[in-house]
């Protein structure tokens, strides 16, 4: 199995990233956000960070490089796809998801573990979840996910919400939003479910020992749809 991380002046996480993926079977590359050919690849990731220092707006000058025009063809293909954080606010930029990440609601950098509430897992990315709700870690200053009305109800009936934010027992309540988003959103697919945005770190929970094992469930579903 083959993966590429996307690598953006500001880029925090992708070294977290390569670590996570290595450790469940994938031969990474580290692709420069400048280059304009990526390499044979089953799965595309873009890591969290501050692409570019989040100049403009989060995400916009990183959805504007060379290598995102490939990252768009490869989805288009049906290739899988992977935001997280900064790579959220990307692939939002770029076209590939929809909607759009602003400020948080009480305008205050969040770094703390949230609970999510997996609510659609018939697709590549959460099918072998044998849990409902998992712990993973959230550190954004714009993770507050908003779509207008007519675009969160096609989400809705199309099934592209992959998680909530939610509470321990997976109550999902305005207590439980840590960030303001809309009906508590926290990752969304496209249409195709191919392409994954998700504010929380998955590569962050890969070791009990140090901070938690759920973000394993996710490396380790995909490692086995993949190989399929």
């Amino acid at each position: 199995m083959l993966s590429s991380v996307i690598v953006f002046p500001g880029s925090n996480c992708d070294r977290d990233m390569a670590v996570a993926l290595e450790k469940f079977g994938f031969k990474n590359s580290m692709v420069w956000h400048n280059d304009t050919e990526l390499p044979k690849t089953d799965l595309i990731v873009l890591p969290g960070g501050f692409s570019y220092g989040d100049y403009l707006r989060c995400g916009c000058i990183g959805s504007k490089s060379k290598i995102i025009e490939k990252v768009i063809e490869f989805a288009n293909k049906g290739g899988l796809v992977l935001g997280i954080c900064n790579g959220f606010q990307i692939l939002v930029e770029a076209g590939l998801l929809p909607g759009t990440l602003l400020r948080n609601k009480y305008l205050r950098f969040i770094c703390k573990d949230v609970y999510l509430k997996i609510k659609n897992n018939s697709n590549t990315f959460y099918s072998k979840f044998k849990k409902d709700i998992i712990k993973l870690h959230i550190a954004h200053n714009e993770g507050n996910y908003f779509v207008k009305n007519d675009e969160l109800k096609k989400l809705q009936d199309k099934n592209q919400i992959a998680f909530e934010y939610c509470d321990i027992n997976g109550e999902v309540s305005e207590s439980s939003n840590p960030n303001g988003s809309i009906n508590n959103i926290a990752g969304v697919f496209n249409d195709n479910q191919n392409v994954l945005g998700m504010m929380p770190h998955p590569e962050r929970m890969i070791d009990k020992y140090l901070s938690g094992n759920d973000g394993s469930l996710f490396f380790n579903n995909i490692k086995h749809k993949l190989s399929i």
